[in-house]
């Protein structure tokens, strides 16, 4: 199919864009006002990671689920295409870390020891997260009752990880030096959020009626790649200080939160139309693609190489292909 490139259809992409840099920006400066505060008010470092900055690296995906929903339940989204694009874009943001950031960190940084204590802590609560995500999505929708079930989840996860494993946990940053200051930022950072997310909904669900797109597909390649930028550059400051630990609990505890917190949040506020793609594609996708290079680096003794990085940056280009070539329309 090809597309005009009309100056609306161009003007709509440039807002949509624009709306994404800001939700990405705002994001950022809220999570960093909202720590900045916990250390002033001194708020233990295990409560802050596995709430503020756990929710945090998320917080462009689940503004994304929150405007969606309400947007399904005040009527000024469609449903099927809001929670195609919201659903797709969580899929497409974790994916992201998942493969393609976590193969870049190895191919960089060159060998990792995947310790029993990560493993215990992060790696098999994410593939918990996708087997259960899948189970309850299995049947097409999110009822408030499954995504009741995905919170309770995480709370369970929250409370487990703070009481075993996250009692030595330190979190950089400085104490607020105004804390009146970082609450007005967060507050007006997390309002952008909210504002620039109900932007690309609205522009998402008009192309997607105008030009008979897939709003899964569409959320894949556009909240998905955006809000795994904040990611990305923890990825790079983690290979600046080889600190392999910080990248990889940020890039897959984002794994646990995403379809968790995600998924819940928005099946209890307004319940969700899940899209084929999702159920058939992505979340098996992601469990065999953890389960694989579980298997690999077990059998290495739990270690892995930049090799088992090439493969991951191959397996996200495998998903995208894969998302397109049956998923696009």
């Amino acid at each position: 199919m090809v597309v005009a490139l009309t100056p609306d259809l161009l003007g709509s992409l440039v807002l949509a864009a624009a709306a994404l840099a800001v939700l990405v920006k705002a994001a950022g400066a809220t999570v960093d006002s909202l720590v900045a505060l916990a250390r002033h008010y001194e708020v233990p470092d295990a409560v802050v990671a596995s709430t503020l900055v756990a929710l945090g690296t998320s917080l462009p995906e689940l503004g994304s689920h929150l405007v969606a929903s309400l947007g399904i339940v005040s009527g000024t989204l469609d449903p099927a295409v809001a929670s195609a694009t919201v659903l797709g874009g969580n899929m497409g943001s974790s994916t992201v870390q998942q493969t393609l950031l976590v193969g870049l960190f190895l191919v960089g940084f060159g060998r990792v020891t995947l310790s029993e204590a990560f493993r215990r802590a992060t790696y098999y609560p994410m593939l918990a997260a996708f087997g259960l995500t899948l189970a309850v999505a299995f049947d097409g929708q999110v009822s408030r009752l499954d995504g009741l079930v995905l919170l309770v989840g995480f709370a369970t996860y929250t409370y487990w990880t703070v009481s075993t494993h996250g009692k030595t946990e330190r979190i950089s940053g400085t104490p607020s030096a105004s804390p009146r200051r970082d609450a007005l930022v967060a507050f007006v950072g997390f309002v952008l959020v909210l504002a620039s997310a109900f932007v690309v909904l609205r522009v998402v669900d008009d192309l997607v009626t105008t030009l008979g797109l897939n709003g899964s597909m569409v959320g894949v390649v556009t909240i998905g790649l955006a809000a795994a930028l904040p990611e990305l550059t923890t990825v790079v400051e983690s290979l600046r200080r080889k600190t392999p630990e910080i990248a990889l609990g940020t890039l897959i505890g984002s794994n646990v939160v995403n379809p968790l917190v995600g998924f819940g949040l928005g099946g209890v506020i307004s319940t969700y139309a899940v899209p084929p793609s999702v159920i058939q594609w992505d979340l098996p996708f992601k469990l065999v693609v953890g389960i694989a290079l579980l298997a690999v680096a077990r059998r290495e003794g739990w270690v892995v190489r930049r090799r088992e990085g090439a493969w991951l940056v191959i397996a996200y280009f495998v998903f995208v292909s894969v998302r397109f070539l049956l998923f696009a329309v």
